[in-house]
């Protein structure tokens, strides 16, 4: 990589925001270099200013610089020297300071609670808090919204670097809430609303796109590509394709919960007004409902009937992408044992044995915390460069 970077900007021409190429200036390079430099330090951990420029293709004077700034900021700090043995004086190394801010996350995916915490630059939880939903639609769930944040920026006394949120429903690239049907909210410009109350950068996506976020950013997985699908608050699927996330032209990329998997007016009423969606099959409040007080064996087949459902569903998406990870996130309960068997099975018998046989499904196994994680990744990949 050279130092002398080509950088786009956006303009607004149509209803997607297009990308376009313009000559780099001097301070498009150096956002980007320190961008380069922290995105090295932030995945691989301590290192010295000679093996940053190697990674990074910088050269070592322009690294020095840029540590240097970053130790102005506080946002890297010095060790101390390596330890391993080496011909010649031993390194120093730097290293990101996680505290050097702390950021504020909301998962609004809830039906009943908005849940939110504050995390450091290593996605560890400082702290946590939540608010009953109580019914509140409109702006009364925002004023909650706000409430919550409020909470949450008077639990840290650090620099807050932004704030990031998963919200439910169809969420476009400015944080506008297109549509969020158990909130009521319609055309929401929730990213702007938080941004004038708290005069801090706010980042608002879809709620299952955040979670993909959360898990590529701060789970290992390998390669670039993986789909993570949500079964706790609705339905949903977050992609992340080639290190990307895909949103769709209409920002509805993996809104899978309202395909309709039953004959036409068949199966339960969905919150959409049709019958036979995705949701009403899978989605833990239908599923719960329908195990509730049935034996073990019974229980059992229900749960298969669900994953096979989504395998059925899923399987054209993962043969067309050729995903090998795919991650459910929900209830243990529901997702551990003959639902995520059946469908692994399912999938497996709708693809090419080549497909199938590099697919890794698992559930997250309890890990409630990937929208928040996410929401997370959103603020440090628009303030830092770091994803």
């Amino acid at each position: 990589m050279s130092d002398d970077v080509l950088t786009t900007v956006s303009s607004t021409g149509g209803p997607r925001r297009r990308r376009v190429s313009v000559k780099a200036l001097p301070q498009h390079n150096r956002v980007h270099n320190r961008a380069v430099v922290l995105q090295a330090l932030f995945h691989q951990g301590a290192m010295s200013r000679a093996d940053l420029a190697r990674e990074s293709g910088l050269t070592r004077p322009t690294v020095s610089v840029l540590v240097a700034e970053l130790e102005a900021d506080g946002i890297v700090a010095e060790i101390g020297q390596r330890e391993d043995v080496r011909v010649g004086k031993p390194a120093t190394l730097v290293e990101i300071n996680p505290d050097a801010f702390h950021m504020i996350v909301l998962d609004l995916s809830s039906a009943d609670r908005f849940v939110g915490a504050v995390v450091n630059l290593r996605g560890e939880v400082v702290d946590r808090a939540d608010l009953a939903i109580d019914g509140a639609v409109r702006e009364d769930a925002i004023a909650r919204v706000i409430r919550l944040a409020e909470r949450l920026s008077a639990l840290t006394t650090q620099r807050i670097l932004g704030i990031g949120v998963g919200s439910p429903g169809i969420v476009d690239d400015q944080g506008v809430v297109r549509e969020a049907l158990h909130l009521e909210w319609f055309d929401l410009p929730l990213r702007q609303r938080l941004a004038d109350y708290f005069h801090l950068p706010v980042l608002v996506a879809n709620d299952a796109n955040v979670a993909a976020l959360g898990v590529h950013t701060f789970r290992e997985v390998p390669g670039l590509s993986l789909m993570v699908v949500t079964i706790e608050h609705g339905v949903g699927v977050g992609l992340i394709i080639g290190g990307s996330l895909v949103e769709g032209e209409q920002f509805s990329a993996g809104e899978i919960g309202h395909v309709t998997v039953g004959a036409d007016g068949e199966g339960a009423l969905c919150t959409c007004g049709r019958r036979g969606c995705l949701e009403t099959v899978i989605g833990a409040r239908y599923l719960s409902d329908r195990i509730a007080g049935l034996d073990e064996g019974a229980r059992g087949e229900v749960l298969r009937d669900a994953g096979r459902a989504l395998g059925v569903v899923a399987a054209p998406v993962i043969s067309a992408l050729n995903l090998n990870e795919v991650v459910l996130s929900g209830p243990s309960d529901l997702l551990d044992g003959p639902f995520r068997d059946a469908a692994v099975d399912t999938i497996k018998a709708r693809t090419l044995s080549v497909v199938g046989e590099g697919l890794s499904l698992r559930t997250t196994q309890g890990d409630g915390d990937l929208v928040l994680l996410g929401g997370a990744s959103l603020v440090l990949q628009a303030e830092l460069g770091v994803s």
